[in-house]
């Protein structure tokens, strides 16, 4: 059975990372005409997917491996 929550701060942080990068660069947002915030502030020129936000994951675990 589980509590439903990460009792780990280190997990609890990644989770709320991913859903802060979901939330600005992936997510379309109406009031923005269908742009992500990110893409309104000119920092991104694409929505991201969710794949490329996992390539992001892949490449921070392949650094600290080294």
């Amino acid at each position: 059975m589980s509590s439903g929550f990460s009792k780990k701060v280190e997990n609890l942080a990644a989770a709320v990372s991913l859903h802060f990068m979901y939330y600005n660069f992936a997510r379309p947002h109406m009031a923005l005409n269908g742009q992500t915030p990110a893409m309104k502030a000119g920092i991104a020129d694409h929505q991201w997917t969710v794949t490329e936000i996992a390539a992001l994951l892949d490449r921070k675990a392949q650094k600290g491996s080294n």
